[in-house]
């Protein structure tokens, strides 16, 4: 008898933590950016901590920070991020910028877990008079599977989200025009929330038309 209330409150504890999140989105085109930086009159604003929920909490264990960006371009002339345009922290060393399958896997919601909601399946609702079980029903292959279903959808639902969004706003070796802003998501290699520099090339690029 113990081990089943012991197995129920497991259950319940996992009920009640570890519900799959939904992944809102960041929409760098909308956000209000605090932090600037200024290379060759081209601007850089950008945002740490855009992620929230289980995405925010993966970014923190896996030491990976998503970082939201705004450049805008009056340089004179187009310019291609990552190659005339770097980022760089403030002792100049270049930021080490993820692929975004890599971010995408390492800071995705995983699924497995959802898999002991089976663990409640046996689960029967039981009903006594005068210290007498009269009936019992079976309500565990109801709530077990449809509970692990669920989550393991809306993970994938979520995650699914965060890689479209993260493909969106992918500017690796993007041309960014004279005169014009880019938004974008970058995922960095850091335990930290460091300040950012733009780094804009002296060499030659050609004229927008």
């Amino acid at each position: 008898m113990k081990s089943h209330k012991n197995l129920l409150f497991s259950c319940m504890v996992l009920l009640l933590t570890g519900c799959a999140s939904g992944y809102k989105t960041i929409n760098p085109d909308t956000l209000n950016y605090s932090s600037r930086a200024d290379d060759k009159s081209v601007t850089l604003e950008y945002k740490y901590g855009v992620l929230t929920s289980r995405y925010a909490r993966k970014e923190t264990n896996n030491g990976m920070r998503l970082v939201a960006v705004k450049i805008t371009n009056n340089s004179g002339r187009d310019l291609t991020f990552g190659k005339d345009i770097k980022l760089t922290y403030t002792n100049d060393s270049e930021l080490p910028i993820q692929d975004d399958e890599v971010v995408y896997q390492t800071l995705k919601q995983g699924w497995a877990g959802y898999l002991l909601y089976l663990l409640l399946t046996p689960a029967k609702l039981t009903t006594s008079s005068n210290g007498a079980q009269t009936s019992s029903t079976p309500i565990g292959y109801a709530i077990g599977p449809g509970l692990a279903a669920g989550n393991i959808i809306a993970a994938g639902a979520a995650n699914d989200n965060f890689k479209a969004e993260l493909l969106k706003y992918n500017i690796s070796g993007s041309l960014i025009k004279n005169g014009s802003t880019v938004y974008g998501l970058i995922g960095i290699k850091s335990d930290n929330f460091d300040a950012i520099k733009v780094m804009v090339s002296a060499g030659s690029v050609a004229q927008g038309q």
